[in-house]
């Protein structure tokens, strides 16, 4: 079944957080941008990328730049709501980049191939990537004060910054192009993926059983909160359709508006508005599957769809006042940055997953690129 990947998935990016590969990747881009305004910035988007594509899990990426990342731009003299929010909405791209875990949810949910999901959701991840970066080079040549040269950042070797790089990429590399080349299932690749995350531990010597048994358990817990919520969703949808529900929704959408674009645009503000309040697991596994039935009989394509759905509930865990990552970032940072200072912050990076939505909207060869 795809949803065995989850737990895979889910030991392989615990496994590298208590490894010492955020911490390496995070100096060694520092000192590749240190000369650039705004680099520090750009650099925590880049690692969060890496990180997203390494672990896919927002809580250790949010909670890992909050400890690594935070504290050095605070101390550059960055704006506290710059930094804030480039950190979080930088952690949570591990939602949108593959191998992510609401991807792997919304493709069992909808009956899709994951492994095509991976590869539609690649570039609009991409493209979100680039929206954060060239957000934070112009609001930073525009505003000089709010993100100051680093110039106090030790720069580093080549070669230092060369094997802090590489072995977490060609992780990511080998976990993905299995999966896209049609060589291993999601679950083959997730298997080799925690085989590949031992191996790195162990090359950056922070490989010991303590970190094992913290990894087996934390994924045996989230994996069972997810399966548990999955039983109950699953419930409510076949109790849902046995009264009629679903054929309510089908004749509303399909024959009393009979527009696709309608459908299009309430189910995303709904699910947006959805995400102010309940998680992403939740919505996926109850939200999702009322909607599907209406999809099939628009002839809308479910790659592009999922994909959709997945960049919108990636603004769920940065929109106040239930934004997990917003809760990660605050608990990790203490006493360093106020709430108010996180919400400030994070307005623009919710803005702009709005444009890379649109965009997707606008553009789908943006998910059917590597089809």
């Amino acid at each position: 079944n795809t949803l065995m990947a989850v737990p895979l998935f889910i030991a392989m990016g615990l496994i590298l957080e208590k490894s010492s590969m955020a911490r390496k990747l995070l100096t060694s881009m520092s000192s590749l941008f240190h000369n650039v305004r705004g680099g520090l910035a750009v650099s925590v988007v880049l690692v969060g990328a890496m990180l997203a594509a390494s672990t896919g899990i927002v809580s250790a990426s949010v909670v890992m730049m909050s400890v690594i990342a935070l504290p050095l731009m605070l101390k550059a003299g960055y704006d506290k709501g710059l930094a804030s929010g480039t950190v979080a909405a930088s952690g949570t791209l591990g939602q949108i980049i593959p191998p992510s875990i609401i991807l792997i949810i919304l493709g069992d949910v909808m009956s899709v191939s994951v492994g095509e999901l991976f590869m539609g959701a690649v570039l609009p991840g991409l493209v979100l990537v680039g929206l954060y970066i060239a957000y934070i080079l112009i609001y930073s040549y525009l505003k000089p004060e709010i993100a100051p040269v680093a110039s106090d950042i030790k720069s580093i070797s080549l070669a230092e910054a060369f094997f802090s790089i590489v072995p977490p990429l060609m992780l990511m590399v080998t976990v993905l192009g299995s999966i896209f080349a049609g060589v291993a299932s999601p679950t083959e690749s997730a298997a080799f993926g925690v085989i590949g995350a031992v191996l790195l531990s162990a090359l950056n010597k922070s490989l010991n059983f303590d970190m094992l048994e913290y990894a087996a358990l934390e994924s045996v817990k989230l994996s069972g909160m997810i399966f548990m919520i999955l039983i109950g969703a699953t419930a409510f949808s076949l109790v849902f359709n046995e009264l009629g529900g679903s054929d309510l929704i089908l004749e509303f959408f399909s024959h009393d508006i009979g527009n696709v674009w309608i459908f299009i645009s309430v189910a995303m503000i709904s699910i947006f508005i959805l995400g102010f309040f309940i998680d992403f697991i939740e919505i996926s596994f109850i939200i999702v599957p009322i909607l599907v039935p209406v999809m099939h009989a628009f002839g809308i394509d479910p790659i592009w769809f999922a994909v959709l759905i997945a960049l919108n509930l990636q603004a769920s865990f940065l929109t106040p006042p239930f934004g997990l990552s917003l809760f990660f970032l605050k608990g990790a940072a203490g006493e360093s940055i106020r709430t108010m200072e996180i919400y400030r912050g994070i307005i623009p990076f919710i803005f702009l997953q709005f444009l890379a939505l649109c965009l997707v909207i606008i553009f789908p060869d943006l998910v059917f690129a590597f089809l």
